[in-house]
């Protein structure tokens, strides 16, 4: 028993630690319309068992207002992906229907300008109960403009008026003629096969470098606040000591000069005398830094923020 439980932990020592060997790669959004956006990361352990992957997001996280990418190229460590269609919540389509009202969908297979074979699913509720005919005319009508719209308008315009909303307007137009509509959405559109693909835009080392000079851009103006930040609130040390120390010297002179009342009288003759000269003669605040400048103010029992040019200003009221 011994020997076997040796062996099997011999085995797991062995055994290579998958985790170890992935890494993290950038998923990026389409060249077009979103220039290589950065959307988010992801853990592969090589180039290859990323290909094919799909990648769901929110609408909202691309555009700001999107929903189903996959990975199609891996240049170092982007993965590039490509728009294959999106979907609506369940939970949010299943909430339309009500009682006393007609649910109308359908599957439409359109061919864009381009070349793209794109699957499309429409969803209407009627303002009330319709008939079955009346729901075959709403299919024919929205099938047939549907038809229309993909057949003039490439794949990325047609992505665009998917997720605006442009497309349900005009399906809802074509819908009204034959009964009264209530709700219309895509509930699902897919990316069956490509066609001709467009390579206008800008390249992915054009974003690198757009992405890398503002992050050094970034990187300079923090440094420079944390600079200024720093040399605006340094304290005074020096002048903190120094006044300390002046008010150690005058307590001990005043302990000392207690014992003679003839002494005390002269030091503070003298003392007079010192700050009179001191008032003729003022202090050159300019040539004065801001540390010291603040010291000042705290002595003198005045605020210490702002800049410079204030904080002389304040010190010569």
């Amino acid at each position: 028993m011994a020997t076997k439980g040796a062996a099997s932990r011999a085995a797991a020592r062995k055994q290579k630690d998958k985790w170890k060997s992935k890494r993290w790669y950038t998923i990026r959004a389409p060249r077009q319309p979103w220039h290589f956006k950065v959307i988010g990361e992801t853990l592969g352990e090589e180039d290859e068992l990323l290909i094919g992957r799909m990648y769901e997001i929110t609408q909202q996280e691309v555009d700001g207002d999107f929903s189903k990418l996959h990975v199609t190229e891996i240049v170092g460590q982007d993965a590039i992906t490509q728009f294959v269609g999106h979907e609506v919540l369940k939970d949010h389509v299943r909430r339309q229907v009500r009682r006393y009202r007609g649910k109308v969908d359908d599957v439409i297979d359109a061919i864009t300008e381009d070349g793209y074979y794109v699957r499309i699913k429409p969803f209407l509720i009627t303002q009330g109960r319709v008939k079955s005919s009346q729901k075959k005319g709403i299919r024919d009508a929205c099938r047939d403009m549907v038809l229309q719209i993909a057949a003039r308008t490439t794949w990325l315009d047609l992505q665009k008026q998917i997720l605006s909303g442009e497309l349900e307007q005009a399906i809802e137009k074509a819908a009204r003629k034959v009964a009264s509509v209530k709700i219309v959405m895509i509930r699902k559109s897919q990316l069956v096969q490509d066609g001709v693909l467009v390579d206008d835009g800008p390249t992915l080392d054009e974003i690198r470098e757009d992405e890398s000079r503002v992050s050094a851009a970034k990187k300079a103006a923090i440094a420079a606040a944390m600079d200024e930040e720093e040399s605006d609130d340094t304290p005074d040390v020096l002048a903190a000591a120094e006044a300390a120390g002046e008010g150690a010297d005058d307590t001990s002179a005043e302990e000392d000069d207690s014992e003679d009342d003839n002494a005390e009288e002269e030091a503070a003759e003298e003392e007079v005398t010192d700050e009179a000269e001191e008032t003729d003669d003022s202090p050159d605040y300019t040539s004065m830094k801001v540390a010291e400048l603040k010291g000042l103010l705290k002595a003198a029992g005045k605020p210490v923020s702002g800049k410079k040019d204030e904080l002389i200003a304040r010190l010569m009221e």
